[in-house]
């Protein structure tokens, strides 16, 4: 029987259990305290680290690796990806890349690798001061400020003058490095794309809807998204430059884009599973489980695909966004859930919570899943889940207090990839 050591998995990466469990494979989880009671009852073994930093993971990772000696190696977010790696790299077994692994982890090294490649994408500064950022900026308004290290859109933010660039930059500089960006004109997608020993064997295309400036929090994801051919074509070629730049092995490829009025120009990329239920997504718009071809990808296993490329029906996610204030009531979730497009449905939010206004996806109060047989169906499936889920709001200002969505400490694994 194969064993796949798994690092992390938070609260969506519950579906490489099932999937492992179906394929006959034991399954080893490396994962924080926080999931524990949850996770541990379908692992096969449960190895507990001692924090949530990358070190923290990677020392975790190590000691399991050489307790179970695994057959294969996934890292589930952000934060494992380097862990992952290092232990792939000691074992000799399949991944994405030491080289891709730390290029994804750190915007700064994805610009400067694009940029030697050659590939589409904004002009942008690494910040030294605040004096520097100003005056890159002057002539380009407005800017996007990001972190380089980050994932579901945290600390990423439009800047639309130089008083407010300031201010943006004096609160983050020199405590932590800043990337200066073009901002792109566009509508936002993503590719996702599978890569076994460099070869890109599926992609997909999502369309993204986000909160827009400043802070771009995605809301909704419909996979296949409606393209040209020659649209398609310009998209697969950008992302198998992106596979070849970052030397990327196997593993799954996660390219955020724009389209642009000059073609898509890369935002940036990750080669772990994407957050928002975009593999939910993937599995309902192409009809076959992308969890279960990771895992047979990590085990050096047969992999089984879609038969065709062309997608057998339209998954989507939608993440509600309601006003921002005291719930009084919530409206529309039992009817939700008869909705014949509706996958599946999940509302944190309960009558006397407080809903604070969205600036990262840590702050979402809840998820649905569509599937329908074409995307005219879809769209009209989502319109109708966004007139028929409303909340009505306590007529009094929204306290100070801690409110629904919105944590000081949310586990890394447990958020967005992006």
């Amino acid at each position: 029987m194969k064993e796949l050591l798994l690092i992390g998995a938070g609260y969506m990466g519950t579906p490489y259990l099932t999937a492992a469990e179906r394929l006959g494979v034991r399954v080893t989880v490396v994962e924080s305290a926080l999931h524990r009671d949850r996770l541990a009852p379908q692992a096969d073994r449960f190895i507990l680290t001692e924090g949530t930093a990358e070190e923290d993971w990677a020392a975790a990772a190590t000691a399991a690796a050489y307790s179970c000696e695994p057959d294969g190696v996934l890292g589930f977010a952000e934060p494992q990806v380097i862990a992952a790696a290092l232990v792939q790299d000691a074992l000799d077994v399949p991944g994405p890349s030491l080289h891709a692994a730390v290029v994804s982890r750190n915007k700064a090294l994805q610009r400067g690798c694009f940029a030697t490649a050659g590939l589409c994408q904004p002009k942008y500064l690494i910040v030294p001061d605040v004096e520097s950022g100003v005056s890159w900026a002057r002539n380009r308004y407005p800017v996007i400020a990001k972190p380089l290290h980050s994932s579901g859109s945290a600390g990423v933010v439009q800047v639309l003058d130089e008083p407010t660039l300031v201010a943006v930059l004096q609160s983050r500089l020199p405590q932590e490095k800043v990337l200066l960006e073009e901002f792109l004109v566009g509508a936002e997608y993503s590719w996702e794309a599978l890569v076994r020993g460099g070869e890109v064997i599926f992609e997909n295309v999502t369309a993204k809807e986000t909160t827009g400036p400043p802070d771009f929090v995605e809301l909704a994801h419909v996979g296949g998204a409606r393209m040209s051919g020659a649209d398609m074509f310009t998209i697969n070629s950008l992302g198998r430059g992106v596979v070849a730049a970052m030397r990327m092995q196997t593993g799954i490829v996660h390219l955020e884009f724009r389209m642009t009025a000059d073609g898509p120009a890369i935002v940036e990329v990750a080669v772990r599973t994407p957050g928002d239920y975009i593999m939910d997504v993937i599995a309902l718009t192409h009809r076959f489980d992308p969890y279960a071809a990771l895992i047979a990808m990590a085990l050096d296993l047969p992999v089984a695909l879609p038969s065709t490329a062309t997608p057998g029906a339209h998954g989507a996610s939608w993440f509600p966004q309601f006003p921002a204030g005291r719930v009084a009531r919530v409206n529309g979730l039992d009817a939700l859930r008869t909705q014949p497009w509706v996958a599946d449905v999940k509302l944190k939010v309960r009558a006397g919570e407080t809903i604070t206004p969205y600036s990262s996806s840590a702050q979402r109060v809840g998820h649905v899943l569509f599937q329908a047989p074409d995307l005219d169906e879809l769209t009209a499936a989502m319109e109708l889940a966004r007139s028929t889920l409303t909340v009505e709001l306590v007529d009094e200002p929204p306290p100070s207090e801690p409110a629904i969505g919105l944590s000081a400490s949310v586990s890394p694994s447990s958020s967005r990839a992006g």
